[in-house]
Order: structure tokens, then C-alpha cells, then sequence
């Protein structure tokens, strides 16, 4: 595996595989999850071309497309994070763009899946690490309790760099109030 990092996708042909694998990635959540975790084939091709979002493209031998991540220290470039939180939150760090934001990793379900995974993390980290950066990103409760991304993606930093902090930024709940008729 050879991870290849690019500003822009302009290829429509690379456009069409990297929308599949990310639509079959997370299509799914959207009803497990409250907030839509799948963005619109719009929005989708909007990212692929935006030049302050990196592609992260992990490559088999063949050059086939095994997975796929976005990453940029631009947060204004993120639909639904709000910058000001980070700005507020860590002020020197948001001044010098060393705030890192992955806002998807997707991977085709194979054998390959978990080295792509393992491969696109530590890639991203790797940039962030190398300017003194810190890295946020987001998943849904169920990939929390079902996978344990949390766990995970904290141990894979612990194992890259041999010293890694955690905290959850935030947690959003959504309610649902019912009203049962009488029997």
C-alpha cells in the first residue's frame, strides 16, 4: 500500500470509484445515526475538488483505489464544525493552522481494509505531528459503541506516536418527545 496525498480531484473517472467506496462506507449510517453521516453527491464532488481539503488516497500495487480520507487545518472548508469552537477553544493553535480536521476515513471492505485504515491514520497524523498540530475529527454514537472509534483511533495514535491525550470536544444529543394516546 502507497498512501498519495492530493489537493484536488478533478478526474471524473477517480470522482466516480472514490464516491462509491465512500457512499458504501458510510451509507449505512443514515439510519443509525441522527445527524446524516453521508454527504450529497454534490457535496461529495465539492470536497474532491476543494484545494484546502487533502485527499488522502491509499493505493494497492496495482494503483487501485483501496481507501480514502479528507483532511485540512482550513476549518472553515468543513461543513458542520463551527471553527469559533476551536478558535475559542485553543486560540494559538487555531492562529497558526495547526488544527487538523479529518472529515471522513472510508475503506473498501476487504482484507486490505484494516492496513488502509492503519495507513491513512497514520499518514494524517504524521503531517500533524510534524508541525506540532493537533488532529479532531467526529463519529456518531453508534460507531462509538459498535466499533469503539474512540478506543481505536486512540490507541492507533498512542502506538504512531507513544504519547497520546484524548477528550471528547463535545457530545450533541437528540430527543424525541412522544405523546401516547389513552387507551
Amino acid at each position: 500500500m502507497v498512501i498519495k496525498v492530493v489537493e484536488q480531484i478533478n478526474d471524473d473517472e477517480l470522482i466516480e470509484t472514490a464516491w462509491k467506496m465512500y457512499e458504501e462506507s458510510f451509507r449505512g449510517l443514515n439510519e443509525l445515526a441522527v445527524q446524516r453521516h453521508l454527504m450529497f453527491r454534490n457535496e461529495f464532488e465539492d470536497v474532491m475538488r476543494d484545494g484546502r481539503v487533502q485527499k488522502y488516497l491509499s493505493l494497492d500495487d496495482e494503483g487501485t483505489l483501496c481507501g480514502l480520507s479528507t483532511y485540512t487545518n482550513d476549518l472553515d472548508s468543513m461543513p458542520l464544525i463551527s471553527p469559533q469552537y476551536f478558535e475559542r477553544r485553543w486560540p494559538e493553535l487555531y492562529a497558526q493552522h495547526k488544527i487538523w480536521y479529518c472529515g471522513f476515513v472510508a475503506v473498501l471492505p476487504s482484507g486490505r481494509a484494516n492496513a488502509s485504515f492503519s495507513d491513512l491514520v497514520e499518514a494524517m497524523y504524521m503531517f500533524a505531528a510534524a508541525q506540532n498540530g493537533i488532529i479532531g475529527l467526529d463519529f456518531c454514537q453508534h460507531n462509538d459503541a459498535q466499533r469503539k472509534m474512540g478506543r481505536v483511533i486512540r490507541l492507533m495514535l498512542q502506538r504512531f506516536s507513544g504519547n497520546c491525550e484524548a477528550e471528547m470536544m463535545d457530545a450533541q444529543q437528540f430527543w424525541i418527545y412522544q405523546f401516547p394516546q389513552a387507551a
